[in-house]
């Protein structure tokens, strides 16, 4: 399993693109899932970019960033555009999007057709630069349930329409996270490892928590203490070929990381000889 590091671990703290890499680097992690705020804002150094990463043993796993699906074509075909060009200039295939604002029970049918006619014609564009696109498993998106997912995946029906399986959010969707990785193995490219004290303290997690500076952390936890059995989960599945995150959007980021990037490591050696 190729494990990597997520920038977004410190939108709200002040290191550089190159402190994070070297920290990367001296503790065993492969690779980098680059925030796509974080790649915009560093446009301007052109000498930062895949190759660059490369030198550190590094690489970009991951461009995770956001498509406005709601709006209409030329709006999204422009950000999708800028959005593959940074891609492109890190070096990596993937880029992880979120399937719309709303969850699969909300949604109208209307709605639903817009997303999943504009998701499949930026899947072309991503196929004329080799790219996959990755819908994320997360609430209040059409991806808030394995059957939607799947349903998403049929209707869009386009090769380079991937999953990224969020672990935390397909076991908050109420699923069992073994058999909902078994039913989307097919589509998975990625995964997002995180965890959390228990289900009251799911709402973490919402998007205007965590991109808010002073709002709680608690009930964020490390990988191997929360609700999820990740010693069962990482045990149960062969994750050899897989490329996976540490999620962290607590306190002490590179504290946290680095205690459980090392437990990571008996996980990581034990599945390469399933």
């Amino acid at each position: 399993m190729n494990v990597s590091v997520c920038t977004i671990s410190f939108r709200h703290g002040l290191q550089s693109i190159e402190h994070i890499a070297k920290w990367a680097t001296t503790h065993g992690f492969d690779g980098i899932e680059l925030w796509g705020t974080h790649a915009r804002h560093l446009k301007p150094h052109a000498h930062v970019n895949g190759e660059w990463l490369q030198t550190h043993g590094l690489t970009v796993s991951m461009l995770s960033d956001y498509l406005p699906l709601h709006e209409e074509w030329t709006k999204i075909q422009s950000v999708a555009n800028n959005m593959l060009h940074l891609a492109d200039r890190w070096n990596t295939s993937k880029v992880r999007v979120f399937a719309g604002e709303l969850g699969s029970q909300l949604i109208q049918k209307e709605e639903r057709l817009h997303l999943v006619n504009q998701l499949r014609e930026v899947c072309k564009m991503a196929m004329e630069k080799n790219k996959q696109i990755l819908v994320e498993i997360h609430p209040r998106t059409l991806c808030d349930t394995v059957s939607s997912t799947l349903q998403l995946l049929s209707e869009v029906n386009h090769p380079s329409l991937r999953v990224n399986f969020d672990v935390l959010h397909a076991w908050e969707s109420g699923a069992n996270v073994d058999e909902a990785f078994k039913q989307l193995q097919p589509f998975i490219e990625h995964l997002h490892l995180k965890n959390v004290l228990d289900r009251e303290h799911l709402h973490v997690f919402h998007p205007e928590n965590v991109f808010h500076a002073s709002a709680s952390r608690q009930g964020m936890t490390s990988l191997f203490t929360g609700q999820i059995d990740y010693h069962q989960f990482l045990s149960n599945h062969d994750l050899s070929s897989f490329h996976a995150s540490l999620e962290w959007f607590g306190h002490h980021p590179f504290a946290v990381l680095e205690k459980d990037k090392q437990k990571l490591v008996a996980y990581q050696k034990q599945t390469l000889y399933h």
